[in-house]
């Protein structure tokens, strides 16, 4: 049985591209009869809201999409990422690093790396906290000291041998599902948690998969090259692997990404402009979930949007 889910972060409202990406996972569970579910990823404490998150719950009603109870907060359930660092800890994988943006910048200068434009920061991490002896760590944390959480590359997949496989749906050559390999090492010393918070992205939402028992991760194509570092984490804590499902993007008449800035396009705007919930799924191209599962569609949707 399938098990999907739609993981939102309340940090504005909903656009179409949420529409879209909504109901490629809960329209997969459906047509297979599985499970459907709603979690909320809000680790970001300074920009997460509750009234977005109450906004995010009347949108999906409202276009007639319906979840399992209880929605899983991951601020409710920061104790499963410390049990995962723990384990990452005592496997010898994770260092702090003491290191600001500022500091990493300039390393990068004087190392003379210049990342393209698709490498993030983390990408190439010169790995200037990596080698430091353990008194030192021990007494720059015990003064005080901001730090983060690492986890060191090159021992993590010197731990997992061999190949990292995982199931991809529609990114064959003729769009048929067939076997990826991991890249984890194109993500580098990734942050795995901060002082202050127990968590990142990458480490919430492998442990959330998991406990969850999600088996299929439905999700935009812009986040494939996260699936590299997350089969890694994997592979280190034990965990099932899901298969994946990297849909296209929904972009604007421009071919932009939407954004929750603009009000024009989120649901919660469109819905108080009058529009109905079948204009909305027509916009980006889909039927409304409350008619029996008919496919996906990728024709060019009305209102200048586009399905990349």
């Amino acid at each position: 049985m399938i098990v999907t889910r739609f993981a939102p972060s309340p940090t504005g409202f909903l656009h179409l591209g949420h529409a879209y990406a909504a109901f490629r996972a809960y329209e997969a569970a459906r047509a297979d009869g599985g499970r459907f579910l709603l979690r909320i990823e809000d680790i970001d404490r300074v920009r997460c809201r509750p009234e977005y998150e109450r906004t995010i719950l009347e949108d999906l009603r409202w276009l007639g999409i319906a979840w399992e109870e209880p929605v899983r907060r991951q601020s409710e359930h920061f104790a499963d990422y410390t049990a995962a660092l723990t384990k990452l800890d005592a496997a010898g994988v994770i260092y702090p690093c003491f290191c600001t943006r500022k500091d990493i910048a300039a390393e990068i200068a004087r190392a003379g790396i210049a990342p393209s434009a698709s490498e993030s920061m983390e990408g190439v991490y010169p790995g200037t906290c990596r080698a430091l002896p353990e008194g030192t760590r021990a007494r720059r944390i015990a003064d005080g000291e901001a730090y983060a959480l690492r986890l060191d590359g090159a021992k993590a997949r010197a731990r997992c041998t061999g190949v990292l496989p995982f199931v991809e749906h529609g990114r064959g050559p003729n769009g048929e599902t067939g076997i990826q390999t991991a890249r984890p090492e194109l993500s580098g010393d990734i942050v795995l948690a901060r002082k202050e918070l127990p968590t990142s992205y990458h480490l919430a939402v492998v442990v959330d998969d998991a406990l969850q028992g999600v088996t299929l991760v439905t999700r935009g194509e812009d986040l494939f090259p996260a699936t590299g570092i997350q089969r890694l984490l994997q592979a280190l804590l034990g965990f099932a692997v899901p298969d994946y499902a990297h849909h296209p993007l929904v972009l604007d008449a421009e071919g932009r990404k939407f954004s929750k800035r603009d009000r024009g396009v989120t649901l919660a705007g469109l819905r108080e402009a009058g529009r109905t919930a079948t204009e909305v799924w027509a916009m980006v191209g889909m039927p409304s979930p409350l008619h029996p599962p008919s496919g996906a569609s990728r024709h060019l949707p009305p209102q200048g949007g586009k399905v990349r």
